[in-house]
C-alpha cells in the first residue's frame, strides 16, 4: 500500500485513514472520486472495505486475480474484495475463531455481487476433494435459488434483494468448506400482491412463465404471457432488458437438482408458484346484499387442482370468515373489498411460508453431519438504509435494522481498537462519537418504543386505525429530540409534513414515514378458516407450511415488527460472538451508468453508512500502524545503520531508523510488535524520502552492475582467446601421440564424433550407408560400436516379430542362400503354402492327401515334343512332386528320383526338373514356367531337405524327353520376353537379364 502513496495526487490514497484532513467530508469525497475515475473501485478505512459499483466489467475477478491475492499480507496489494476475503480466511485458520463479513449499502450498490465474489473466492482457495466440491457447489448454487425467490427489480436495482440474508460457511481444521447455514430476515411479502410503477414481482414468477417448458405450463394451467396475470403487471415492466428470465430459469432448475430437491418437492414448489398467479386472477363481485361472490370459476378449478383442495372449500374460504358467537362458530360472508384483502393475505402467506420452507430445505442440503468443532465465516448481506419519496412499514423495519447494526458496528470497532492498543501496551485515548442508542430505544424500548405502541394498537379491542396509532405516538413521544409529526412540529417544519406522517431523525439523517398501512402490515392477519382450508391440501409443502399444531386465533401470533425485532436481537447475539469485517457498498449514480459519479448521491450514502464516523474512530489515535518487520523491510534504506542488512531485532532497527529520520515524540508510539504513527503527513514524508532514496539507490546499483558486467565481459574475452589458441595448437598436433598440447582437442574430437553418431545411428540392419565416417582417432572404436549396434538392432528386431514372421525370415534367408543374391527385388511378398485360388480337385486330394500336401502352385508345362504350353498344377507332398491336370495326375516324381533343378540366369521364371529315367515307361524331365519361382524352389528345398538341388545355367540346358531321347532349352537375354520353338527344334526362352549366382559360389 505504501508504494502507491507516490501517485496519491492522481489516484488518491488507498486507505482513508491516511487522509490528513480526516474529519473533512470534502476531502473524503475527493479521494473517493479520484479513485473511481481511475477505475479503482475499492478503498480501505483500516480493515473496512469501501466498494463503489462501477456498472461495467473491469476484469478484476479472474482466477489469476484470486491467485495473486491468495495468502498475501492484507496491505501488501491494492484494496480488493479478494484481499479482505483472504485475510478473514487466513485469520480464521491461524486463530481458530469465528468471523463475519457485514456487507451493507443501498439497493443497487453491489451487495449481492460482493457476497458472490467472496463465495467464489472461497470455492477456489479452499482444499478440494470430491465430497468438498459437492458442498462448494451447493453453497454457490444456493445463491441463484434464493435470488430467484427473494430478489426483484426495483426502481433502484434490477436485482434487488428483498430480504436480509445471513449465511454461515463452516470450515474444518484444514480450512476446507464442509457445510453452511442460511438465516433470512423480513421478506417483502407485500411485493407478491403489489408492485410500484417500474418494479416487478419476485424473479421466479417471470422465470416460470417465460422459461417453463410447454408441457409444464399446460400442467400448471399457465400461459406464456405475463400480461395475463394481475400479480405480474402492476409495475408495468414485466420484461427487462438486463434480465434473461429463460436463462435464469435453467440455472434455477439445475441448482434445485444439485441442492438435492426431490422431483416431488420441485413439482409441488412449481404448483405453489402457479397457484399464487391463479389466486391473483380471482375476481370478486357483489351480491344484492353486498356480499362477495366469485366471478371466475376457472381460476378456482386450477387452485383446487394445484393445491389438492376441494373447490367448494376454497370458495367458502375465499368468501367467508368464521366468527365465534357465544359457544358456537358461524360463517360470516365477506364484502367484495374484504374478500380481496383476504385473497391478498392468503397469497402473501403462501409465498412467505414457502420461502421459509425453501430456506430450511437449503439448510438441510448444506448441513454438516460431522460433529467435530468447526470454525465459521458468516456473510451478512443486509438491506441498506432506505429513503424513498414515500416510506412505509418496510422502510421503517429496514432502517431500524440499520440503526441496530450501526450501534453494533461502532461498539465492535471501538472494542477492536481498544484491544489492539492494550495488546501493544499503548494508552487508550477515549474517542468521541455519536451513540445512536437513543434512536434504537425510541424504536424498540419496552412499553414506550414505537414497536410497543404499534403492537398495542394492533391488539387492543375497538376500532384501531393508522390515525389512532399516530395519535398514540404523539402522546407518548412528545418532546423526543429524534421524533416529530405534523402536530408536534414548529411552523417551518410543519410545511414539510403531511398529517398522516411522522419523522425520525436517524443517525444517517431524517426519514419521513407515512403511517398509512402500518397496522395492516404489522398484523399480517390470515383468517383462521383460511388456514383450516390450507391444511386440507395434498401438496406436501403447503401441509408443512400450514401444519395442524399452528396456534389458532384464540392466541394472537406475534406481530411482524415484534418478530423482526426478535430476529435482530438473535442476529446481534450471533455477531457479537464473532470477529467483524465490513464491506460498505456505494452506488455512484441513479442511472446505473458507468464512469458517472454523482457527488450529492454518494455524499448521502457516505453519511448514512457511517463512513465518516468509522474513520473518526479509526483515526482517533494513530493513522498508521505496521509490524516492525514490515516497516523496517520497506524503509531500512533511509538509514545507513540499517542498510543493507540490520543484524539486531526488528524493534531496535525501527527505533534506530526513526531516530535517524527525526520523528518527534508526539508523532509516534512504539508498541510491543508494531510502530504507531499518529499523522499521515509523517508517513507521507517518509514515503517521499524513500522514493528519492530509491532512485539514488537504483543509480548506484546500476553503476555497480554495469561495472560488474564490463569486468565479466573482459574476463570472458580473455578466456575465449586462451581456448581458441589451445584449440589451434591441438589441431596442428592432432596426428601426434597424446600429449599436453593435443589432449583437450582430441577429447573434443571424440566427444563431437560420439555426439553426432548418437543422433545419426542407422535404424535398420540393412542400412549400410548412414554410419558416420570416423576421424582417425576413433577408427577402432567405430568398428566395435558398429558391430555392437548391428547386434542390438538384430536382437531388437527378433524380439519384436511374431512366430509367423520368424518363419518367413527363415524362408527368405534360405532363398537367399540357395538361389539369389539380390533377393529383395526378386521376392516381393511373404511366402505362402498355396497359390492355387480354386480348391484342388477332390479326386486328386483323395489320392495324395495321405502323403501330406506341403505346397501347391499353378504352372505352365511345356510338352516334351513340340513344346506346347499346358496349364497344370504343381503339388509338393512329403514324398513326391505331382503334376496335375484338373482331376487327373499327369506325373508323379519321387524325390528319390529327382536328380536336380535347372534355372537360367534370366528373369524368365523357367525351371527344369531332371528325373532319373531308368525305366523306359517313366516319363522324362519336366519343363515348367512358374510365376512364384523363388518361392516354389525354396519350398522344394525345404521339403526334400536338399539345398544343393538348384543349378543356375547360362546359354542352354539339356533335358531328357524320355530314356534315350534328349531335348534342349536355349536362354537368350533381351528386353522383351518370348517363348517359342526355334528352327533347330530347341525351346527358345528370351527374357531380361538378372544377376543369379550359384549357391555354391555364394557359400
Amino acid at each position: 500500500m505504501e508504494g502507491s502513496l507516490t501517485a496519491r495526487d492522481r489516484v488518491g490514497i488507498q486507505d482513508f485513514v491516511l487522509l490528513d484532513a480526516y474529519t473533512s467530508e470534502t476531502a473524503f469525497m475527493d479521494n473517493l472520486r479520484k479513485r473511481f475515475n481511475e477505475n479503482l473501485i475499492y478503498t480501505y478505512i483500516g480493515t473496512l472495505l469501501v466498494s463503489v459499483n462501477p456498472y461495467k466489467e473491469l476484469g478484476i475477478y479472474t482466477k489469476k486475480q484470486m491467485d495473486i491475492y491468495m495468502g498475501v499480507n492484507f496491505f501488501e496489494l491494492p484494496p480488493h474484495i479478494f484481499a479482505l476475503a483472504d485475510n478473514v480466511y487466513r485469520t480464521m485458520i491461524s486463530e481458530t475463531n469465528n468471523h463475519f463479513i457485514l456487507i451493507s449499502g443501498e439497493s443497487g450498490a453491489g451487495k449481492t455481487e460482493a457476497s458472490k465474489k467472496v463465495l467464489q473466492f472461497y470455492a477456489v482457495c479452499c482444499p478440494s476433494t470430491r465430497l468438498l466440491d459437492n458442498v462448494r457447489d451447493r453453497l454457490l448454487l444456493s445463491n441463484p435459488v434464493l435470488e430467484a425467490f427473494g430478489n426483484a427489480k426495483t426502481l433502484k436495482n434490477d436485482n434487488s434483494s428483498r430480504f436480509g440474508k445471513y449465511m454461515d460457511i463452516q470450515f474444518d481444521h484444514q480450512g476446507a468448506a464442509v457445510g453452511g447455514h442460511v438465516l433470512s430476515y423480513l421478506l417483502e411479502k407485500s411485493r407478491v400482491v403489489h408492485q410500484n410503477h417500474g418494479e416487478r414481482n419476485f424473479h421466479i414468477f417471470y422465470q416460470l412463465v417465460e422459461g417453463g417448458e410447454d408441457e409444464l405450463l399446460r400442467w400448471l394451467g399457465l400461459e406464456r404471457n405475463c400480461q395475463n396475470y394481475r400479480f405480474l403487471i402492476q409495475g408495468e415492466c414485466a420484461k427487462v432488458s438486463s434480465i434473461n428470465d429463460k436463462s435464469d430459469w435453467k440455472t434455477v432448475q439445475k441448482a434445485l437438482t444439485i441442492i438435492e430437491f426431490s422431483e416431488k418437492d420441485i413439482e409441488h414448489l412449481f404448483a405453489i408458484l402457479a397457484s399464487v398467479l391463479h389466486l391473483g386472477n380471482v375476481q370478486f363481485g357483489a351480491s344484492a346484499l353486498g356480499y362477495a361472490t366469485l366471478n371466475n370459476s376457472a381460476e378456482v378449478h386450477w387452485l383446487s387442482k394445484l393445491l389438492g383442495i376441494p373447490s367448494n372449500m376454497l370458495r367458502e374460504g375465499l368468501t367467508h370468515r368464521k366468527i365465534e358467537a357465544k359457544a358456537e362458530e358461524v360463517l360470516s360472508p365477506f364484502t367484495a373489498e374484504h374478500a380481496k384483502y383476504a385473497r391478498d393475505a392468503l397469497a402473501k402467506a403462501i409465498y412467505g411460508r414457502t420461502f421459509s420452507w425453501l430456506v430450511n430445505k437449503i439448510n438441510e442440503s448444506l448441513a454438516n453431519k460431522d460433529s467435530t468443532r468447526k470454525t465459521v465465516i458468516g456473510l451478512l448481506d443486509i438491506y441498506g438504509f432506505e429513503v424513498f419519496d414515500v416510506n412505509s412499514f418496510e422502510q421503517f423495519c429496514i432502517n431500524f435494522c440499520n440503526e441496530k447494526l450501526q450501534q453494533l458496528f461502532i461498539q465492535l470497532t471501538l472494542k477492536s481498537e481498544q484491544e489492539e492498543y492494550e495488546m501493544e501496551g499503548i494508552e487508550w485515548e477515549p474517542v468521541p462519537y455519536f451513540n445512536n442508542k437513543i434512536i434504537c430505544d425510541l424504536v424498540e424500548e419496552k412499553h414506550r418504543g414505537i414497536i410497543s405502541i404499534l403492537d398495542e394498537e394492533c391488539l387492543r379491542p375497538g376500532e384501531a386505525t393508522d390515525f389512532t396509532f399516530l395519535e398514540k405516538l404523539e402522546e407518548k413521544m412528545c418532546g423526543h429530540p429524534h421524533f416529530v409529526t405534523h402536530k408536534l412540529a414548529d411552523q417551518k417544519t410543519r410545511k414539510t409534513l403531511e398529517r398522516g406522517d411522522f419523522r425520525l431523525l436517524h443517525y444517517a439523517g431524517e426519514v419521513t414515514y407515512s403511517a398509512a398501512g402500518f397496522l395492516d402490515k404489522n398484523n399480517d392477519l390470515l383468517y383462521r378458516n383460511i388456514k383450516e382450508v390450507m391444511r386440507q391440501s395434498k401438496n406436501s409443502i403447503i401441509q408443512h407450511c400450514f401444519h395442524a399444531i399452528e396456534p389458532d386465533g384464540k392466541k394472537r401470533p406475534e406481530t411482524v415488527a415484534t418478530q423482526f425485532k426478535s430476529s435482530l436481537s438473535g442476529l446481534t447475539e450471533i455477531l457479537m460472538t464473532k470477529e467483524p469485517w465490513y464491506v460498505r457498498c456505494l452506488k455512484p449514480n441513479h442511472c446505473k451508468q458507468p464512469d458517472r459519479f454523482d457527488d450529492v448521491m454518494v455524499r448521502h450514502q457516505v453519511k448514512y453508512l457511517g463512513l465518516m464516523e468509522h474513520l473518526r474512530v479509526r483515526r482517533a489515535g494513530f493513522a498508521y500502524r505496521r509490524r516492525y518487520e514490515v516497516f523496517l523491510k520497506r524503509y531500512k534504506a533511509l538509514c545507513p545503520d540499517t542498510w543493507p542488512h540490520w543484524k539486531g531485532t526488528p524493534a531496535e532497527g525501527v527505533q534506530r531508523l526513526i531516530k535517524h529520520l527525526g520523528y518527534k515524540p508526539d508523532e509516534y508510539k512504539i508498541g510491543r510488535t508494531k510502530i504507531f504513527i499518529r499523522h499521515p503527513r509523517t508517513l507521507f514524508a517518509t514515503e517521499d524520502a524513500f522514493e528519492i532514496c530509491k532512485h539514488e539507490l537504483a543509480t548506484k546499483i546500476e553503476t555497480c552492475w554495469r561495472g560488474l558486467q564490463a569486468r565479466k565481459e573482459r574476463e570472458r574475452r580473455a578466456w575465449a582467446v586462451k581456448v581458441i589458441k589451445k584449440f589451434i595448437k591441438g589441431f596442428m598436433n592432432r596426428n601426434q601421440p597424446v600429449s599436453m598440447d593435443n589432449s583437450e582437442y582430441l577429447a573434443f574430437v571424440r566427444q563431437s564424433y560420439l555426439t553426432r553418431l548418437k543422433d545419426n545411428l542407422p535404424k535398420s540392419v540393412l542400412d549400410k550407408t548412414t554410419w558416420l565416417t570416423p576421424p582417425p582417432i576413433m577408427q577402432e572404436a567405430s568398428v566395435f560400436l558398429r558391430k555392437l549396434h548391428t547386434r542390438l538392432l538384430v536382437r531388437k528386431y527378433v524380439r519384436g516379430i511374431s512366430s509367423q514372421q520368424k518363419v518367413q525370415v527363415k524362408l527368405f534367408y534360405l532363398s537367399f542362400i540357395v538361389i539369389k543374391e539380390n533377393y529383395p527385388q526378386s521376392i516381393c511378398q511373404p511366402f505362402a503354402d498355396t497359390r492355387i485360388s480354386k480348391n484342388i480337385n477332390i479326386k486328386v486330394l483323395q489320392q495324395i492327401c495321405p502323403e501330406g500336401i506341403k505346397y501347391s502352385v499353378p504352372v505352365i508345362k511345356y510338352d516334351r515334343n513340340g513344346f506346347r504350353p499346358r496349364f497344370r498344377q504343381l503339388i509338393f507332398t512329403q514324398a513326391a512332386a505331382y503334376l496335375v491336370e484338373e482331376a487327373k495326375i499327369k506325373q508323379r516324381v519321387n524325390y528319390s528320383s529327382l536328380k536336380g533343378v535347372s534355372v537360367s540366369n534370366l528373369s524368365d521364371n523357367f525351371l527344369i526338373l531332371h528325373v532319373s529315367c531308368d525305366d523306359t515307361k517313366q516319363k522324362g524331365d519336366l519343363v515348367l514356367q512358374c510365376s512364384y519361382l523363388f518361392e516354389a524352389l525354396t519350398k522344394l528345398c525345404v521339403v526334400t531337405k536338399n539345398h544343393s538341388l538348384i543349378k543356375v545355367v547360362q546359354g542352354s540346358v539339356r533335358f531328357d524327353i524320355q530314356p534315350g531321347k534328349e531335348g534342349f532349352v536355349d536362354f537368350k537375354s533381351s528386353s522383351e520376353a518370348m517363348v517359342y520353338r526355334a528352327k533347330n527344334g530347341h525351346l527358345m526362352v528370351v527374357g531380361p537379364h538378372n544377376a543369379i549366382v550359384n549357391s555354391r559360389d555364394k557359400s
